[in-house]
């Protein structure tokens, strides 16, 4: 039987010196504050990672429909819609951090129809959503819990064309031709690879 990559997230030792809350960074809830749940594996996206990403983003999503799988502490998601995006959906299969999420939008007043929470399994969702329905899609699974080649393959097709999808990573990750993604944008941080993919079109 295939062990479930979850059960081994549960599993993890959490990082060292992980911080307790991260900071919103730009848009209407800059400086708003985000706890960061004592759980095995929960590793935030640093402050400097998403300040570059957004960067290569453009500072207005205004219009975007985003998709933050394995959604964590939220810190990819509420940034996105933080910055205007229209439709934000945040993912994440543990019902503690799911919970923490929802909290999160209350207090930011956050319109439910801008930002929605789903507490679900990210690569079952995915593989069973309607294509071509999203312009970002943020990729932030467990790094040692075999995920992202499933992950990969379950997120490409949601990709509008010329849609981009961001992944973060212990490794430079080889992408399967098949899926119809090229490399933009790629940086590290530390151990941490991270890229910008986007969907070719046609």
């Amino acid at each position: 039987m295939r062990p479930d990559p979850h059960e081994f997230k549960k599993r993890q030792v959490a990082p060292v010196g992980a911080p307790r809350e991260v900071r919103i960074i730009g848009g209407q809830w800059k400086r708003s504050k985000l706890p960061v749940a004592d759980r095995p594996g929960l590793r935030p996206t640093p402050d400097r990672v998403r300040e570059t990403l957004f960067n290569w983003l453009g500072q207005d999503l205004s219009g975007w429909r985003v998709l933050d799988a394995f959604a964590g502490s939220g810190a990819l998601g509420f940034e996105a819609a933080s910055r205007g995006a229209a439709e934000v959906l945040l993912l994440e299969r543990d019902p503690q951090l799911a919970r923490s999420l929802e909290a999160s939008r209350a207090r930011l007043k956050a319109d439910p129809a801008q930002l929605r929470i789903e507490s679900c399994d990210a690569i079952g969702w995915m593989s069973r959503s309607a294509p071509a329905r999203f312009e970002l899609l943020l990729l932030d699974p467990p790094f040692d819990a075999g995920l992202f080649e499933p992950a990969l393959k379950a997120a490409a097709p949601l990709l509008v064309p010329g849609g981009l999808l961001y992944v973060e990573s212990p490794e430079p990750l080889a992408v399967p031709a098949e899926l119809g993604l090229e490399a933009w944008k790629n940086a590290r941080a530390g151990a941490v690879h991270y890229q910008l993919l986007r969907r070719i079109a046609g």
